[in-house]
C-alpha cells in the first residue's frame, strides 16, 4: 500500500510539475510518458489499471490529469469505483478562452476546478453499449444530458471515442469541457 500511494505522490508531482512548469506541450507529453512507464513497472497489478493510471497513459489526456491532480481528485479517481468518466481531450482544454485552464489550475481555484471534474463523473460504469438518453446524475451533484442521436452527446460534447478500460471504471473522450450549472469561469 505505501508503495501505491508512493507512486500516486510521484504521478500528481510529475504531472502537476509539467503542466504548470512549461507551456509546451511535448515537456507535458514527455512527464506524463515516464510516470506512466514508472507506474506501469509496478509489481501491483491495480497500480496501471486505475482511472488516473490509464489516462496518465494517453498523451490526450495530459492536461486533464494535471488538472486531475490539482484538482485533489486523483486519490479519489483511483478509488474502487464504479466511475464513467466523460474525458475532455487536450483538444477541449485548449478550446476553452485564453489562460483559463491556467486559472484553473491555480490553488485559490481548486474547488471551481473540482466541481467542473466532478461534473464529468458518473458514479457507475457504463460501456458505450449500454449508453441510453436521458438525465444523468453526476458526482458533482448535478445532472448532465446525454443524447445518442446522430452520435453520443453529453450536454454538447460529442463523445469521440468511448470504452477505454481501467479497473475501476471506464472512460469516453469528449471533444469540450463541460461546466456544471452554477460555476462563472469569467470570474476567476
Amino acid at each position: 500500500m505505501l508503495k501505491h500511494t508512493m507512486m500516486a505522490a510521484g504521478l500528481v508531482s510529475v504531472l502537476f510539475l509539467a503542466a504548470c512548469g512549461s507551456d509546451s506541450d511535448d515537456a507535458t507529453t514527455t512527464a506524463a510518458t515516464e510516470t506512466t512507464a514508472a507506474v506501469t513497472d509496478s509489481t501491483d497489478p491495480m497500480a496501471a489499471g486505475d482511472i488516473v493510471a490509464v489516462a496518465s497513459g494517453d498523451p490526450q489526456f495530459s492536461t486533464l490529469v494535471a488538472a486531475v491532480a490539482a484538482a485533489g481528485l486523483v486519490e479519489t479517481l483511483q478509488g474502487p469505483g464504479p466511475f464513467t468518466v466523460f474525458a475532455p481531450t487536450n483538444d477541449a482544454f485548449a478550446a476553452l478562452p485564453a489562460g483559463l485552464v491556467d486559472k484553473l489550475l491555480l490553488p485559490e481555484n481548486k474547488e471551481t476546478l473540482a466541481k467542473i471534474l466532478t461534473y464529468h463523473v458518473v458514479g457507475a460504469k457504463v460501456m458505450a453499449a449500454d449508453v441510453t438518453a436521458g438525465d444523468v446524475a453526476t458526482v458533482e451533484g448535478s445532472t448532465i444530458a446525454i443524447t445518442t442521436e446522430g452520435g453520443v452527446k453529453v450536454n454538447d460534447a460529442t463523445v469521440i471515442a468511448t470504452d477505454v478500460a481501467a479497473s475501476n471504471g471506464v472512460i469516453h473522450a469528449i471533444d469540450a469541457v463541460l461546466l456544471p450549472p452554477g460555476v462563472d469561469v469569467s470570474a476567476l
